[in-house]
């Protein structure tokens, strides 16, 4: 089946908040930061935490233990000279990166992980494609769609391609540390490249948004 990436409109990307707005909320992001609002797929989806503090998490997220392997602990590094972010830095990513096209943040699970729900602005790219072989012609696809050009039979020119933050289940997930080795045997910069550890576990524990694709 032919692989089809798909674009993702993410406009008006804006930390929208006063003084008074943090005042009134019990639970925010930062001190200083209540909520992030952003435009996903034509649609205003505000990033913020429950506000409730009782609530406690009863979905699977909630299980401390899996099987290891293939459900094992990951490295804080992922790979040299890649950076490993939190849920601020997603956040800034995502008002700065994301929003001027330079950045994409993208979720690496595969799709049946991914429409469960996910962060919002994010594209599913999963982790099958991105650690293909070099001359799989899905991932020459994504690496055409992400900037890159092609120099030779396997070799890209990644100058103009966008910095990737990628993500998947949280620290015990393989499928994004998958997909960021694949992109670096393929020759993509690993300062072009970041690791949200956390992934939906953690952002999920913070009580942040998450989103379901197509709804």
């Amino acid at each position: 089946m032919k692989f089809k990436l798909i674009t993702l409109p993410i406009l008006g990307l804006a930390a929208l908040f006063s003084m008074q707005s943090v005042q009134a909320r019990s639970v925010n992001i930062s001190p200083e930061l209540p909520y992030v609002d952003i435009t996903y797929f034509g649609k205003k989806v505000r990033i913020e935490r429950i506000q409730d503090q009782k609530h406690k998490l009863t979905n699977g997220f909630a299980k401390t233990s899996r099987k290891c392997p293939p459900f094992c602990v990951q490295p804080m590094k992922v790979a040299p000279g890649v950076n490993t972010v939190g849920e601020l830095e997603l956040l800034d990513f995502l008002l700065t990166e994301a929003k001027d096209g330079r950045g994409m943040l993208i979720d690496a699970r595969t799709p049946q992980w991914h429409k469960k729900g996910t962060i919002p602005g994010s594209v599913n790219i999963p982790f099958t494609i991105t650690s293909a072989p070099a001359d799989d012609p899905n991932l020459g696809q994504v690496l055409k769609a992400l900037g890159a050009k092609k120099k030779g039979a396997d070799l890209w020119d990644f100058r103009n391609a966008k910095s990737l933050l990628l993500f998947c289940n949280g620290p015990w997930c393989g499928q994004s540390p998958r997909a960021i080795k694949g992109l670096m045997r393929v020759g993509y910069p690993p300062e072009k490249l970041h690791y949200f550890r956390g992934g939906m576990q953690t952002w999920q524990l913070l009580g942040l948004t998450v989103v379901k694709p197509g709804k």
